[in-house]
């Protein structure tokens, strides 16, 4: 960590994701965000100008400089870049998934353990999952169903739908299913390129939970919805038109009105700060590299059972 009391960050990705945390890093108390690091110039550059730092096209040229760097190019770049930026002894925040390989994953755990480095993997939807009041249970479901689709767009096409969208649900499960996971079968559809489009994936829990998970980037219109059955009753969210129903004994928080928790209002900000706590505090993140791995494993169990051949992340 640099001697001051300011750590200096970069975000090694000008998309989307990047621009959105990178704003929070040039938000953020005691942050210096230094750079926007993208092979692309003309993209490098234009976020570069807004937030008033320099655009460079290689990690390399600033490494050793940085204390966090936030990793949210395209998911086949993100071993190569969390392993250099923590090669180099910076704090690493990476976008799901943290790599395509179990092994990868595996390698970067063990960096950062070895360096005294926090390694933290952004499926911020925890934190708001957490806030909600669905982590707390002291008793587990039994059954649990979740669809995330939307029309097609031509993002995130380097990967599958599993390891775009429905890893963010695969994290969550194994929040709320204590055990292991038994059977994988899925159906896979894909469309545009070579990574599945469509996924629904059916998992099992031994006798204790089954789940049923689909998702969808060639949807006709976009839904999202998740229902979580418990020995006392359901709970089901509508995110997309903001409704909760809730039958169980539960008290659970504000998830779409007014008084809701500043983290459901902003997620990856929530993260963001979560993660640049850890770093100040050299204490252990919430979203560790070992539940990046977790979410990792069972995609990939989904993609072969997908396609038993085996099918490309």
């Amino acid at each position: 960590m640099s001697g001051s009391d300011v750590l200096k960050a970069a975000v090694v990705g000008a998309g989307v994701f990047g621009t959105f945390h990178a704003r929070k890093y040039a938000e953020a108390n005691g942050v210096e965000l230094m750079a926007i690091v993208d092979p692309d110039p003309a993209q490098a550059g234009k976020l570069a100008e807004e937030l008033g730092v320099d655009a460079v096209s290689d990690l390399s040229v600033i490494a050793g400089q940085l204390d966090l760097v936030t990793v949210a190019c395209p998911a086949v770049f993100h071993y190569q870049v969390a392993k250099q930026a923590l090669s180099a002894g910076a704090h690493v925040l990476v976008e799901k998934p943290i790599a395509l390989k179990t092994e990868h994953a595996d390698e970067l755990i063990q960096l950062a353990k070895a360096n005294g480095l926090t390694l933290q993997v952004g499926h911020q939807e925890r934190f708001v999952f957490d806030a909600f009041g669905l982590l707390s249970r002291d008793v587990a479901p039994t059954k649990i169903s979740a669809t995330r689709a939307g029309p097609f767009t031509g993002r995130a096409m380097d990967v599958s739908v599993v390891m775009d969208l429905m890893i963010h649900d695969l994290d969550l499960i194994h929040q709320v299913i204590p055990g292991a996971l038994t059977r994988v079968d899925a159906d896979a559809k894909t469309i545009h390129g070579d990574h599945p489009d469509e996924v629904t994936a059916r998992l099992s829990f031994g006798e204790d939970a089954e789940v049923v998970l689909h998702a969808s980037r060639i949807a006709e219109e976009r839904d999202r919805n998740m229902s979580i059955t418990y020995p006392d009753g359901v709970i089901n969210i509508d995110f997309i038109n903001r409704k909760v129903e809730n039958t169980t004994s539960a008290k659970l928080g504000d998830l779409f009105g007014d008084d809701q928790p500043a983290v459901m209002a902003d997620p990856l900000g929530f993260a963001v700060s979560k993660f640049i706590d850890s770093v100040r505090t050299k204490t252990r993140p919430v979203i560790t590299g070992q539940c990046g791995r977790r979410a990792l494993d069972t995609a990939l169990k989904i993609h072969d059972a997908a396609e038993p051949s085996g099918a490309a992340a």
